[in-house]
């Protein structure tokens, strides 16, 4: 070799050496390049076009794919005759070609990827509207289907229509082979449909969320891979749907018969069935909410969560742990190969060099694993997530390299687009893609720049992993559910150090179980103490006051979100510069600390809210009633739970309520009762007094059973009936007799004419509250109490409906009229001449859909939350 060739050669080393980024250069063996972008832009390109295609005609997907097509090829044309013409070219002339060629061919294998996006997204759509189920959808028919059940049945939450709690469902997903309409046609097919399946008598709405996993319908029981014969009348699959698009028709099933089932499951599904019922037998003897717990964690089975923790779980942004994710498997591949990157050395870690596994055996066995996974997890779309992800480990087991896990993670994004385009839709998708992409490329520098400050190596990772998927998936989060979490960082943080115990723990009580449960249920109980400790950083966090911020659920409010986090992390990158950027820090910690803890003697003069001096609260629960009567420090008389837990138990915990002496429950409309939960939440509940009428009977049963669970007596009204609590005083009004004998009412105004109906006396003011008193029961209450003094505040029946008895308003002469009703409700509450009569007469009017939660002082002062 010439000297110039040895200078040049040396030249270049030099440059790589320069390049490596690490003061060792090319000779730190876990220095890492660049990371490789190139497949990126077409899994991006797959996505965007599955995403559109779905949306849009069948014309205009087609016309999009063939347009893609067209494009790419004249590129790959160009491209060819352009490498021909400079085949004779000098190197200078050469290499520039070669980079303009490259690019070109990129855009080519971009375009055809979104094109092959488009096109199995515009396939899959079309098969929605090819067979029989469509068309009949749209007539509402009647039919008979046998369908193979393709995942675990669910429970869709009951939902509040008025009064009325409508009854809880099963969803179950299939696919519709045979379709038999009422004419005797008989039709193949192969359609998904979601079938609803109404609960049986006594397990459905407000059998309550705490056994919500011991009712014994057999819907609950049935396995992916059975086939059914259903009877059921169709709907059309809607967007708002408990389905979504992704299906051909709804089916309700007709009555609440137990299944018919035509062919049983495969025996890798029954394993897998007997797998996941061994591990939820193992943990039986758990506290609730590990036993809840546990199994959601490790095989996401849901179905023993409690509304409550499930609450808690959404407001501190952990709701990812219920579900089966990446971190899972990469749990159980890490305990196989070891810590990333040290696999392929002598010193690898993990079971596989304790068994004696070479590397090829020890990749095959990794990738077993990855199969029984989401077999025993079941092969849904969070399954198949879970399993890309784990893949991703398996690269970087394998190479022990950052740039080797985008591309990963790239093609993950573009096979799992291809075999299901409906991934492409999935806000569980997009979470997990953001949360793992995110954890890939900025965590590892904040990491680095934390260690550099002097935290410690393992705590730096963690909190960089915990702030970057806060930061990367916060404005997804903030369209699903409408609100930010402060405490969503701390919460995973403390969670991500008991993840690792529960779920190894979990999943040797789960292979445990087939061969001995006594050890599996020791596995378990082991596994009790960090999965109920997950519980409880989950509930402690969102008890704050200041655990959740409402935000716009909407796409215009998720960019502004992230707006604001690119804003708020440019300013922390220059407070970090800042020659006083601990005490900088420290202050914004402690501004942090104050907004989630939110004491009141601070929070007070900033809002006005709540008013010292209280003596009477309306919440703003929507559509329903919730009132506290102050009783004494911390402590309140509440009447009614209104319809939403959440609303209920939030304007208790911002009034300082801790303790409940008497919960009045007026009458067991669901717009009263359903927020139960709330009020017994985190409170120490002295006795539930409710109506004499249990009607409705369902949601009368539920409060039993709630008021049975938590060990509080359940006491009726006499009239006449006088209390005092601290200084509070009451008396019960109404209703003054039992309910005659007889079968319950098919209409609501028996139950709300036997609403119990207070006089109460909270320091100087005089305070009536009716209830859902209708006009006959109004008018009989005033000929039966004459007496009847006028009063300061009146909560106006019915939150202001129309049907209002003139003369007990005459008599009552309110100065303050507070009525309890929701924004837009369809009711048109409260009603105008309502409103009318009662400023004719003198009251002051406020309202909690436009003024927010209303606080009396004692003065008769009225400060509404939202002015």
């Amino acid at each position: 070799m010439t000297g110039d060739g040895r200078a040049a050669g040396a030249s270049r080393r030099a440059a790589v050496h320069l390049a490596a980024g690490n003061r060792l250069g090319t000779a730190e063996p876990r220095q890492e390049g660049p990371a490789d972008l190139r497949l990126i832009p077409p899994a991006l390109a797959a996505w965007g076009a599955a995403a559109l295609a779905l949306g849009a005609p069948g014309r205009a997907a087609a016309a999009g794919v063939t347009g893609c097509v067209l494009l790419a090829a004249a590129l790959l044309l160009h491209t060819r005759h352009r490498t021909r013409s400079h085949i004779r070219n000098r190197d200078r002339a050469r290499n520039r070609h070669r980079e303009r060629s490259s690019g070109r061919t990129a855009v080519a294998m971009t375009l055809l990827c979104a094109a092959a996006g488009g096109g199995v997204a515009a396939a899959h759509a079309a098969d929605l509207h090819r067979g029989p189920l469509p068309g009949l959808a749209g007539q509402h028919a009647h039919i008979t289907a046998e369908v193979t059940v393709t995942a675990d049945p669910r429970t869709v939450k009951s939902r509040i229509r008025g009064s009325e709690q409508l009854p809880e469902l099963i969803a179950l997903r299939a696919d519709a082979v045979r379709v038999t309409t009422t004419d005797g046609t008989v039709t193949a097919t192969r359609s998904p449909v979601l079938l609803l399946v109404r609960q049986p008598k006594g397990t459905g709405a407000g059998a309550g969320p705490a056994t919500a996993a011991d009712r014994a319908s057999p819907w609950l029981g049935l396995l992916p891979s059975t086939r059914l014969r259903v009877a059921a009348r169709l709907a059309p699959a809607s967007d708002d749907g408990p389905g979504g698009r992704d299906i051909a028709a709804v089916l309700r099933v007709s009555g609440t018969d137990p299944p018919t089932v035509t062919g049983e499951p495969t025996t890798a599904q029954r394993t897998a069935g007997k797998l996941r019922a061994g591990l939820r037998k193992a943990s039986d003897g758990l506290p609730p909410d590990a036993r809840a717990l546990l199994p959601g964690l490790v095989v996401g089975d849901t179905s023993r969560i409690p509304e409550d923790l499930d609450a808690a779980f959404r407001a501190s942004d952990m709701l990812h742990l219920l579900a089966v994710s990446g971190s899972n498997l990469a749990i159980l591949l890490v305990l196989l190969t070891g810590p990333p990157g040290r696999a392929a050395r002598a010193e690898r870690g993990g079971a596989a060099p304790l068994l004696g596994l070479s590397l090829r055996t020890t990749a095959v066995t990794g990738a077993l694993l990855v199969l029984v996974f989401v077999v025993v997890c079941r092969p849904e779309p969070s399954v198949l997530r879970a399993a890309a992800c784990g893949l991703i480990t398996i690269a970087a087991i394998g190479t022990g390299r950052r740039r080797s896990l985008l591309p990963a993670l790239a093609a993950a994004v573009l096979l799992l687009v291809l075999y299901d385009p409906w991934l492409a839709r999935d806000f569980g998708f997009l979470l997990s893609v953001l949360a793992t992409g995110s954890l890939l490329t900025v965590a590892p520098g904040w990491s680095a720049a934390l260690r550099r400050r002097g935290v410690p190596g393992r705590l730096a990772e963690a909190l960089a992993a915990a702030a970057a998927a806060q930061a990367a998936c916060a404005p997804v989060v903030a369209v699903l559910a409408a609100h930010v979490s402060l405490v969503a960082i701390p919460c995973n943080l403390l969670a991500e150090f008991l993840v690792a115990p529960a779920t190894v723990l979990g999943f040797a009580a789960l292979a445990a179980a087939p061969l001995s449960m006594p050890l599996a249920e020791l596995l378990a109980r082991l596994a009790g103490w960090p999965t109920g400790a997950i519980a409880a950083v989950a509930r402690t966090g969102a008890a704050l006051p200041g655990a959740e911020l409402d935000w716009p659920g909407s796409w215009t409010g998720a960019l502004l979100l992230a707006a604001l986090t690119v804003l708020l992390l440019l300013a922390a990158r220059r407070l970090i510069r800042h020659p006083w950027h601990p005490w900088l820090c420290a202050a914004c910690a402690v501004l942090l600390v104050l907004a989630i803890v939110r004491p009141v003697p601070l929070v007070r003069p900033l809002t006005g809210w709540p008013p010292p001096g209280w003596r009477l609260a309306v919440c703003d629960v929507g559509q329903g009633d919730a009132l506290a009567l102050a009783a004494g420090e911390g402590a309140a008389v509440v009447v009614d739970a209104g319809p939403d837990p959440r609303a209920v138990d939030r304007c208790l915990r911002t009034l300082g309520v801790t303790a409940v002496p008497l919960l009045v429950l007026t009458h067991f409309h669901a717009d009263h009762v359903a927020g139960l939960a709330g009020v017994l939440r985190g409170r120490d509940v002295g006795a539930i007094q409710t109506s004499t009428r249990a009607e409705p009977s369902g949601q009368a049963a539920a409060v039993h059973r709630a008021a049975s669970r938590a060990d509080i007596p359940v006491l009726l009204p006499v009239p006449g009936e006088r209390r005092r609590i601290g200084p509070l005083t009451w008396e019960v009004l109404w209703p003054t007799a039992p309910p005659p004998p007889g079968p319950p009412s098919s209409s609501g105004e028996e139950a709300n004419d036997a609403s119990v109906t207070l006089l109460a006396r909270a320091g100087d003011l005089t305070v009536f509250l009716p209830g859902d008193l209708e006009p006959p029961a109004q008018q009989r209450l005033l000929a039966a109490r004459p007496d009847l003094p006028p009063v300061d505040v009146l909560k106006v029946a019915h939150h202001g409906s129309a049907y209002q008895d003139p003369a007990l308003l005459a008599r009552l002469r309110p100065r303050i009229a507070l009525i309890s009703c929701g924004e837009d409700n369809p009711y048109g509450h409260p009603a105008p001449r309502t409103v009318t009569a009662l400023r004719t007469a003198g009251a002051a009017v406020l309202r909690t859909d436009t003024h927010g939660s209303l606080a009396v002082t004692a003065d008769g002062t009225v400060v509404g939350s939202e002015g």
